[in-house]
This record gives structure tokens, sequence and C-alpha cells, in this order.
């Protein structure tokens, strides 16, 4: 199986959009998301429902994985902080207004895809930056 060696923006775009759908899919303001489907008529659970289900869950878990051995728990909780201190940003500085829950809902769900992307990514970034190959990116 070849091995992508070389990173680009494309490749973290692709992996930002693989974690905004996943992380829109489950859940999102719009009422259009996994658990309003599930959960306005739970009654009527039924094989569609476990499927797409079970579909998210193996794309969280890729995800989270990934993040979580990339980034480690410092490095996922620094990068929470940057992102969740740069809303604080966008919100004192009045461009999305404090009193909107669904504003601050939308950018929460953006936070959480870019982490999920730069936990996907920061492998290949810190490469890139460094010069050193993880343990994992390391030939027989």
């Amino acid at each position: 199986m070849a091995v992508v060696k070389e990173f680009n923006w494309v490749g973290f775009l692709l992996r930002l959009l693989g974690a905004l759908v996943i992380v829109f899919a489950t859940y999102n303001p719009s009422g259009y998301s996994y658990l309003h489907w599930v959960f306005t008529e739970l009654s009527a659970f039924n094989v569609y429902k476990a499927l797409a289900g079970i579909t998210l869950v193996i794309g969280w878990v890729v995800y989270l994985g990934a993040t979580g051995r990339s980034l480690g728990a410092w490095g996922v909780l620094l990068a929470t902080a940057f992102f969740g201190t740069l809303i604080w940003l966008v919100v004192d500085l009045g461009i999305v207004p404090a009193d909107s829950a669904q504003a601050i809902t939308w950018l929460i769900l953006i936070v959480v895809a870019i982490v999920l992307a730069t936990g996907m990514s920061w492998s290949h970034i810190r490469r890139r930056l460094s010069g050193q190959a993880d343990v994992d990116d390391v030939e027989d």
C-alpha cells in the first residue's frame, strides 16, 4: 500500500471536510442531524438509523483516536483553549452576538472539527516543521 509522504493544504482541507461531516452529521442546531433524527421518533428506531449511527461512531473513533495519538491530552487541551479563546475574541469584538446560542453552538462545532482535523494532520505538520518522523512513519 502506498503511503502519502507529501502533506499540503488540500490534504488538510480534506481531513477538515471529513471532520465537519462527522461533527455536523452527529449534531447541529439546524435540526437536521443524526441526534435529531433518532430522538424525534425514538420508538421508530430502525436499521437505517442503526447503520448511520454505527457509521458515525466509526468516524468518531478514527478521528478521536488519531487526534489523541498525535496531539496527546495536552495538545488537545491547548488546541481547544486556543480556538476557544478565538471564539471569545470574535464574541468580544461583536462579530458574533454573545446572546446567540445558535451562533455560539455553530462556532463550537466548527472548532471541534478543526481540532479533529488538526489531530488527523499533526504528524504530517510536525514532520514538516521539525524534519523528525514519528515512530509510526519509520519503515522496516
